[in-house]
């Protein structure tokens, strides 16, 4: 979702940059175009880390011999990082 929003922002603002031709007198399109483009990429870059660093994982396999009856018993254990 994050991803969607920044490149939502960056075109938006692309388009008040380079694509309109005409001038509001309380604002400078330009500028807020330039803003948007900004708050586009840190949002899209954002998103790209904090995708990759959810993708962690840990694997533990462990196997222990039962005493009692002689079997080996395997243990598997996954956990997913989601900070």
């Amino acid at each position: 979702m994050s991803l969607g929003l920044g490149i939502f922002l960056f075109v938006v603002g692309a388009i008040l940059v380079w694509a309109l031709n005409f001038s509001v007198d309380w604002i400078d399109l330009d500028l807020v175009g330039y803003i948007l483009m900004g708050a586009g990429v840190v949002i899209i870059i954002l998103g790209i880390v904090l995708m990759t660093r959810r993708r962690n994982s840990v694997s533990t396999t462990r196997s222990v011999v039962d005493p009692v009856n002689g079997e080996a018993v395997t243990r598997q254990e996954r956990s997913i990082d989601d900070i």
